[in-house]
């Protein structure tokens, strides 16, 4: 029996070795925009062994796997003393997710999860799930990470076991090893999802990115993002929510938004990254795209590219949640290079690279969508003229 223990646990590590460590390689040529890469991050395979099987021969002679591990998705990112860390969603075969850290010396390959997953502290009132993390280094020294909590509905008709309430928990720290939970955030909305933490104050308050929505799936008559402010993140009020940047019929954008990651300070603007779901015949379709605020009024929309930003692509589309892409995490370092690591099809972690130039020149210079199939028309033929002295 020994050696069976014995040589699945070598099999076993060969695995994990192979499906851990490799060259993160840029496709190229790319889009002049960004290179998306090779291969993912991170994946369920990353998970350790030791979260996965019990290694105790006499407890699992045949070294089975005990408590397995579904996917790994949606990371929160930090550069710190020159590392890269994701706080990545882990999801294990029951369903539940929790949250860990992986760590990184280049930010596109080597991502080792720590030892252990993350210990969040609950409320009174238990989370059934958690998981999205954004990460936000904040101008008052704290770490935030901001996350949706799950509970079901207590409102539910007898029977229905998928009813939830969804709204945004916090937790702060200063080394992404011990974690402060604060109260959650309270708003007029009836569910809350994607929120997240601008890393200045505004006006002497924190301000945040909401999304409020009238159900756990549906924006209803919600929908959009959102702004609002609170005097402390401790026992976080928000009155009133300012929707800046609305879901539009017949667009990327039509059956709900939410802002992604926190955004870029740039020289023109707070330039952000968001996800836009459109219904299907084949389900809801998730993808990224950008926007521009002004830094002088931050709930004032300077610019919006026409289209995505970024879509699933290739392999990308299939998963659990298939045809999705989903980003709550980005890295810009002081070089001005730009990390954006994004989920595809709520299965594994990918990372895109590109700079704060090319982003802004996006922004700034992608014309706006005229929302009409003519108007577009008429868009396109206007660049295309314009390229005839080129061609």
């Amino acid at each position: 029996m020994m050696n069976i223990f014995e040589n699945r646990m070598a099999a076993l590590k060969a695995e994990f070795k192979a499906n851990t460590e490799y060259k993160n390689n840029p496709v190229k040529p790319g889009n002049g925009l960004f290179f998306r890469h090779e291969k993912p991050v991170l994946t369920a395979q990353h998970a350790p062994i030791h979260w996965r099987y019990d290694l105790n021969p006499s407890s699992n002679p045949f070294l089975m796997e005990r408590l397995g591990i579904n996917a790994v998705l949606n990371p929160g990112a930090i550069e710190l003393n020159g590392k890269f860390y994701l706080v990545a969603r882990v999801e294990g075969y029951d369903r539940k997710s929790f949250f860990a850290v992986a760590e990184s010396q280049n930010g596109i390959d080597g991502f080792m999860f720590w030892e252990e997953p993350c210990i969040i502290p609950e409320t009174n009132e238990p989370d059934t799930n958690v998981y999205d993390m954004r990460l936000v280094k904040h101008e008052d020294g704290y770490i935030y990470g901001l996350f949706c909590t799950e509970r079901k509905d207590p409102d539910a008709t007898p029977g229905d076991e998928s009813a939830a309430l969804a709204q945004c928990g916090i937790v702060r720290t200063k080394d992404l090893k011990s974690w402060e939970r604060l109260a959650d955030l309270k708003t007029n909305s009836a569910q809350q999802r994607n929120v997240v933490l601008h890393p200045e104050l505004i006006e002497g308050k924190y301000a945040l990115y909401t999304r409020p929505q009238d159900s756990f799936i549906e924006a209803g008559t919600g929908g959009g993002i959102g702004m609002g402010f609170t005097d402390s993140m401790v026992d976080a009020v928000v009155d009133m929510e300012h929707v800046i940047d609305p879901k539009t019929y017949h667009t990327i954008k039509e059956s709900k938004n939410g802002q992604g990651p926190a955004p870029i300070k740039t020289a023109k603007g707070w330039l952000h990254i968001a996800h836009g779901v459109r219904n299907t015949a084949a389900g809801l379709r998730y993808v990224l795209y950008c926007f521009m605020t002004s830094l002088e009024n931050p709930m004032q929309v300077t610019h919006r590219p026409s289209g995505y930003f970024l879509a699933p692509e290739g392999e990308e589309r299939v998963g659990d949640v298939s045809n999705v892409v989903f980003s709550n995490g980005l890295i810009a370092t002081e070089k001005g290079d730009v990390f954006v690591y994004y989920a595809s099809s709520d299965t594994r972690c990918h990372v895109l690279t590109t700079t704060v130039d090319k982003l802004v020149d996006y922004v700034l210079n992608t014309p706006e969508d005229p929302l009409t199939s003519a108007s577009c028309v008429e868009q396109r033929i206007n660049m295309i003229r314009n390229n005839r002295k080129y061609i």
